[in-house]
């Protein structure tokens, strides 16, 4: 950690070519940032400081107004640095970050070493149950010709499944769309259920061809580490972000 971002081990043979990161409480001080609003008021500045920190400039930075969709949206230029109603973003452009905010969602980074393609989504049990990884491996492939084998994928820093209780409906969805859903789904001593996000966008991964060994879980809670990242179960939904980000060199 440096700074207060995070790395990831499944992209460091990639060092020279690519940016990716999770951002913790430390690398903005503790605040509660916002990147996204409806005016530059709100966000601008929480921007300005993570460009600081990424040393890159605040106009590279490109965020989704994410809405709980499975809308995957390429970038071919840095026409406007927020995208709305759109949960991913996909590019091969050097030079622009993009970039999704977290308080327990998934964070999920892909990129395509071979066809030099990238993508940022935002994953919570909406998104999982509507596939949208799935959605962003198929932007991939049928834009810049991806091989699903070829592509590395980050599960970031997010809730995990010892804390993750779930109702009814999030568990009869997760059946309905989740390969091997039972993997995902575990019932505790009260007899409701927990539900794995981090199993689950790996299940629907595999299930669009990546190879297991291209696939990094993360594995830190979000709302356990209270120290480290924010956690909207844990401090409500006016708390701050995690920004998990993604750029080509």
């Amino acid at each position: 950690m440096d700074n207060g971002l995070v790395f990831f081990k499944i992209f460091e043979p990639f060092k020279k070519d690519l940016l990716a990161f999770s951002t913790t409480k430390k690398a903005l001080n503790h605040a509660t940032p916002r990147f996204t609003g409806d005016s530059p008021e709100v966000y601008q500045r929480s921007r300005e400081n993570l460009a600081k920190i990424l040393d890159i400039q605040h106009n590279q930075l490109v965020f989704p107004r994410q809405t709980h969709t499975n809308c995957v949206v390429d970038i071919d230029d840095v026409l406007k640095t927020e995208i709305s109603e759109t949960d991913a973003l996909v590019t091969k452009k050097q030079g622009i970050c993009l970039c999704v905010q977290t308080a327990d969602c998934v964070p999920i980074l892909l990129f395509d070493p071979v066809k030099r393609v990238i993508s940022a989504i935002h994953s919570g049990w909406r998104g999982t149950i509507k596939k949208i990884v799935e959605v962003a491996v198929l932007k991939m492939k049928d834009i810049y010709g991806s091989s699903p084998e070829n592509i590395l994928a980050l599960i970031g820093p997010s809730i995990g499944p010892g804390v993750y209780e779930v109702g009814d409906e999030v568990v009869k969805k997760a059946r309905e769309n989740i390969p091997n859903a039972e993997n995902t789904l575990h019932e505790n001593l009260k007899g409701t259920f927990h539900f794995n996000l981090w199993e689950a966008n790996q299940q629907l991964l595999l299930n669009i061809g990546l190879r297991g060994k291209n696939i990094e879980i993360a594995g830190e809670c979000s709302f356990i580490e209270d120290k480290k990242y924010f956690s909207a179960r844990r401090e409500g939904v006016n708390t701050g972000r995690i920004v998990s980000g993604i750029m080509l060199l």
